[in-house]
């Protein structure tokens, strides 16, 4: 069974700074696109970053319009980890952020970790 525990939540100022990590296990982490998502209350699911398994720039990584040039998404596959390094953050970040993976089995996603962006 796939497993995703996203970390690195917690409340910031705008304009802050935030990084989330997802460690992935029990599936061949090298093999797989990672995906962040983000749902915020009353609203409904949407992506915000994907990197696929070269994780290099350009076809190998995109960002929803709302936060490029504010977010960067990256993986290190030594340790079977997805990175999302927010910048400067707005109150309308604020959501909770997930993990995903889509293989063969079927798609998965962590728990979630909560983001809060206020003053």
């Amino acid at each position: 069974q796939v497993h995703l525990v996203e970390s690195g939540g917690g409340l910031v100022q705008p304009g802050g700074s935030l990084r989330l990590s997802c460690a992935a296990s029990r599936f061949t982490f090298t093999n797989y696109a990672m995906t962040w998502y983000r749902q915020a209350p009353g609203k409904v699911r949407e992506w915000v970053a994907v990197i696929t398994t070269d994780g290099l720039g350009g076809g190998g990584i995109n960002y929803r319009d709302s936060v490029k040039g504010r977010f960067t998404i990256s993986r290190d596959n030594a340790s079977n980890t997805v990175y999302l390094q927010m910048n400067s953050l707005k109150p309308e970040d604020t959501a909770v952020y997930y993990c995903n993976v889509r293989v063969p089995q079927g798609e998965y996603w962590g728990q979630g970790t909560q983001v809060t962006v206020s003053s």
